[in-house]
């Protein structure tokens, strides 16, 4: 095999490293995409996709289960080999139509290999050849951490890359980690009828903070355990994992299998990065510019959860995006103008968080959802809202929403951070009768009345009181 010489090279074939190939082809530039596998994206396979269908079989059940409130009885069986089996055919679904992407990309494009770095300028591959590049762009990923402290039970233990593979559902689940995956995962097993637990050495739950993470903890706590502050040992009995926990609280426990979704680092420890001269953080991830995804003045970039900022698929798309185009166009390098950060949290309800958070420098408004109109009527009624507005003229600067619908809700008000929006702006607005968005319009009212902005009487308005 002969060596590589190309314009940019592209480590990673996930959403960020596919987004930077096309569009460093696009701008010109005679591209390579290298990757050990190419089985498709982190999303598609052990991510998004597959996750959103086990919440989508735990909320089926969670409606049939709580129907009775609608005076509709129903016996809920979970069938979980079933559940599971639909839960791999839907995902390999999704995973091969990103496979099949990728037999379109042009012949030599596609490099399958190892690739560590050489130096800022040159890669080594595994099978021996070498490439050389004008510029190169790292979209590695990451990958679940796993602490060594659960190297004794490490036949019971889960991640995020192994839990969809379960021929079916365990009798008892305990979670590691307060974070979105695990609360997300933790609430779906709970749902289809495991006996679960979390545990966190942390105190916050699902990277909140304040009265919406309070709200969050108390949803979740009547559907499972939630063990907040606590250190973990942990052992085999009988083939099972044996966990005792000290601190916030206090006990022990035996679970079937053991989730462990204590974070997914940057996968760069292979790359020999200190090769390239670059500068790294003291976590060994190289400083980047988020505006042009440039290390330094290097001919090196970072794209997707590689770089650790915004591990969301829409920004790795993006800095993927960013990073192709001015890898493409180097020396030349522009400065993208970055969307408004923006997560959600896939619990029921959900957990949206957009832009700046609560602080001094911003007024706050509240709305509750527990006696919301629509929320009512859809049997609901959990939640709390808070947006977050400049205190001079009441323009939105972030949110944070634990409420019915909060995924929609948030694109809403992320569409409306940067469109300039003002609170007043937002309630000039139609709201339909009834909505989750009405529920917004308390919030919105109580900003206005704190900067000033006068309104007309609410009465005026008609509709329900909690609209």
């Amino acid at each position: 095999m002969s060596d590589i010489e190309c314009d940019v090279a592209v480590i990673g074939a996930g959403t960020a490293g596919l987004s930077a190939e096309r569009r460093a082809r696009q701008a010109g530039a005679k591209t390579i995409l290298i990757d050990p596998a190419f089985i498709g994206t982190t999303c598609a396979n052990v991510g998004c996709m597959p996750s959103k269908l086990l919440i989508a079989a735990a909320r089926t059940a969670h409606i049939a289960r709580t129907s009775e409130a609608f005076g509709i009885r129903t016996e809920v069986v979970v069938d979980g080999a079933a559940v599971m089996r639909r839960v791999r055919r839907e995902r390999d679904r999704f995973a091969k139509a990103t496979r099949d992407e990728i037999a379109k990309l042009p012949d030599g494009v596609v490099v399958k290999a190892t690739a560590r770095f050489v130096d800022g300028r040159a890669l080594s591959l595994d099978d021996g050849r070498t490439v050389r590049a004008t510029a190169i762009i790292i979209a590695t990923g990451a990958r679940p951490s796993v602490p060594k402290s659960f190297d004794g039970i490490s036949d019971l233990v889960l991640t995020n890359e192994t839990i969809f593979e379960l021929e079916s559902l365990p009798a008892t689940l305990a979670v590691i980690g307060a974070g979105p995956l695990g609360l997300e995962l933790a609430q779906a097993m709970a749902r289809l009828g495991v006996a679960t637990m979390v545990f966190d050495e942390g105190d916050t739950i699902g990277g909140l903070k304040g009265d919406v993470a309070g709200k969050l903890e108390i949803a979740l706590s009547k559907e499972l355990d939630v063990h907040l502050g606590v250190k973990i040992e942990t052992t085999t009995v009988d083939g099972k994992a044996r966990l005792v926990w000290s601190g916030a609280s206090e006990g022990h426990q035996t679970f079937e299998r053991v989730l462990v979704a204590a974070g997914r680092p940057p996968a760069l420890k292979e790359l020999d990065l200190e090769a390239t001269g670059i500068e790294l953080d003291e976590h060994g991830t190289p400083v980047f510019d988020r505006e042009t995804m440039r290390c330094g003045d290097s001919p090196i970039f970072m794209a997707g959860d590689a770089d650790a900022d915004r591990p969301v698929l829409h920004e790795a798309s993006s800095e993927g995006a960013i990073a192709g185009a001015n890898a493409a166009k180097l020396p030349e390098v522009v400065k993208a103008r970055r969307n408004v950060p923006f997560s959600i949290m896939f619990t029921d309800p959900p957990v949206a968080v957009v832009g700046r958070k609560a602080g001094d420098d911003v007024v706050t408004g509240r709305a509750s959802y527990e006696d919301q109109g629509r929320a009512r009527v859809e049997n609901q009624t959990t939640g709390l809202v808070e947006l977050y507005a400049d205190p001079g003229d009441g323009r939105l600067l972030g949110a944070t929403l634990f409420c019915p619908g909060a995924d929609h809700l948030g694109h809403l008000l992320a569409w409306s951070i940067e469109g300039g929006c003002t609170a007043d702006d937002l309630l000039d607005r139609p709201f339909y009768h009834p909505t989750f968005e009405e529920g917004l319009k308390p919030a919105l009212r109580s900003i206005c009345e704190q900067v000033g902005v006068r309104l007309p009487d609410v009465s005026d308005e008609g509709g329900p009181p909690g609209a």
